[in-house]
């Protein structure tokens, strides 16, 4: 179930069997020669939208600006500072939580935003705990290649290559999903170098292309669908795992 399809009286209906919501955050950031500026925000909607249609998942809009201040160096990347960043997070999770959601999900698509996501649960958490008060609802962040057996199975697909920017496990699933997108380049050299994440020159500088280890050229769709069928069950399973917690202070 998509939320940005449904009516309120939808919304009002979903709470009454579930109060629970997924949503997907990625960043909108270059991704070499090949890979798609949407890439990071592209690959956990991809993997929600799959996965709700078989399962009573509530999926949310996608939050798709994060942290990319160091790839503001290539022309189409939208960052965020990390204050603004947090005040966002904080804003989206208390609106679905004055609506009576009690577990938020958030499926990451990109690894800079991760200590700022956190960020934003320590200072929703603080608000209730210097007010000695329950906060009332529950966050979660899950990177979609940490799902079960994701990453495992990107390994087994791309062995030499996979780096840690613009990879073929990315662009393959982005592939699947968006076949009339998929581009073609010439790299050199084949795989890209490796090293420190800095501010956007430093970056531009030490990796001219925009990759970090990687050969996209490996991606594949077909590799890419079974990603994605493998993150949508891993998602429908940890999401699961996470509603059926308990609040313990609630007696």
């Amino acid at each position: 179930m998509l939320l940005h399809l449904s009516t309120w009286q939808e919304i009002e209906a979903y709470l009454q069997r579930s109060k629970t919501v997924v949503v997907p955050i990625g960043s909108n950031e270059q991704h070499g020669p090949t890979g798609l500026l949407g890439t990071d925000w592209l690959c956990p909607e991809i993997i929600a939208h799959e996965a709700q249609k078989d399962s009573d998942l509530l999926i949310a809009p996608t939050f798709n600006i994060g942290m990319a201040q160091h790839h503001l160096g290539f022309p189409g990347t939208i960052s965020l500072r990390p204050t603004t960043f947090i005040a966002a997070i904080g804003d989206w999770c208390r609106s679905l939580a004055g609506h009576g959601f009690e577990k938020i999900y958030f499926l990451n698509g990109h690894g800079g935003n991760v200590a700022t996501i956190e960020a934003a649960f320590s200072e929703l958490y603080a608000e209730a705990s210097f007010a000695r008060a329950e906060r009332g609802f529950a966050c979660k962040l899950k990177n979609w290649w940490e799902l079960k057996g994701v990453n495992a199975l990107a390994q087994r697909q791309f062995p030499v290559g996979h780096g840690s920017h613009a990879t073929p496990s990315e662009i393959a699933v982005t592939q699947w999903a968006y076949p009339d997108a998929i581009k073609t380049a010439d790299y050199s050299p084949q795989i890209a170098p490796t090293g420190p994440i800095r501010e956007a020159l430093d970056f531009r500088a030490r990796y001219p292309d925009g990759r970090m280890g990687s050969d996209p050229a490996l991606a594949t769709p077909e590799k890419g669908g079974e990603l994605v069928t493998l993150a949508a069950q891993g998602l429908v399973d940890d999401v699961a795992a996470f509603a059926a917690e308990p609040f313990p202070a609630r007696g």
